[in-house]
């Protein structure tokens, strides 16, 4: 039997290692302010961005969905007081996670290998969902945002932030474009990309309110020179992990992203919803 190395969790278990070295330590895009931030100011900057719109108080229990390695989990344990489990179908993210919590002293975060659209806790059992970059990996968007607004208590609120489509791409153009498309599959694992507007409609399907969608597309741009950035630097050790041509495609699918922004193909969104009740 073979495995699929372009499907979610084979791929992270693949790339986890190589990838805290080419998209830094918290392992998605940063957002940029100024333009000149560095990238760790950058991704704590996005963190940041979620964090306002999630409004955590202490003691709150916090789901994350798609939790990577844990960084931001365990930022919001260590900041605010609250207890975070996070999700991911990755058993390598999970262990890197844990051991983070573990070196950090963090008791009330903790991960679990669980499925985003088919997660298995009880409902109404965490005040805030946080789903930070994970949801393009996730075929089932609707169902997504079910489950997210299923394990919700009354008043509770959902935060997420990801990449988007910004316009409609002809099956032409797809065809056309397959090259691109392939290079990005094989760099960052199978993934589709839907507009904020519809996001905004899975979540009201889902019953969730007060949906607020927001595009940071420009103020996410900076992010693929930094990661060119991070190639050069640490090249020799990304290709010993992943093999030289796995970096070749991910420094070429660089530019194809880029692009892809700049024409207003792609971009980045955050979404902000919250389960009717108090």
């Amino acid at each position: 039997m073979t495995v699929d190395t372009h499907a979610p969790a084979a791929h992270y278990d693949r790339v986890t290692a190589a990838w805290g070295l080419l998209l830094g330590e918290e392992l998605h895009y940063g957002l940029f302010r100024s333009g000149d931030e560095d990238l760790a100011t950058a991704t704590a900057q996005l963190t940041a961005r979620m964090i306002e719109a999630a409004g955590f108080e202490p003691g709150q229990r916090v789901l994350d969905v798609g939790c990577g390695t844990g960084a931001p989990a365990a930022r919001l344990a260590r900041e605010f007081g609250v207890e975070v489990l996070g999700i991911t179908t990755s058993a390598v993210g999970v262990a890197a996670a844990t051991e983070r919590a573990r070196n950090e002293g963090l008791a009330t975060a903790t991960f679990e290998v669980r499925d985003g659209t088919d997660n298995g806790l009880p409902p109404d059992s965490f005040d805030r969902v946080w789903v930070m970059e994970s949801s393009h990996l996730m075929p089932d968007r609707p169902g997504l945002l079910r489950e997210c607004a299923r394990v919700l208590r009354p008043g509770g609120r959902l935060v997420l932030c990801d990449i988007i489509r910004r316009r409609p791409i002809p099956f032409q153009e797809l065809r056309e474009r397959r090259r691109e498309f392939a290079v990005l599959r094989s760099a960052f694992g199978a993934a589709r990309m839907d507009a904020l507007e519809e996001y905004r409609a899975y979540a009201e399907a889902a019953g969730l309110g007060d949906v607020r969608c927001d595009d940071i597309t420009q103020e996410t741009l900076a992010t693929f020179d930094r990661w060119q950035d991070n190639v050069d630097r640490h090249r020799d050790e990304v290709e010993a992990i992943l093999g030289r041509p796995s970096v070749d495609d991910f420094e070429e699918s660089l530019t194809i992203l880029r692009s892809l922004w700049l024409e207003g193909t792609l971009g980045y969104g955050v979404l902000s919803a919250s389960s009717p009740g108090e």
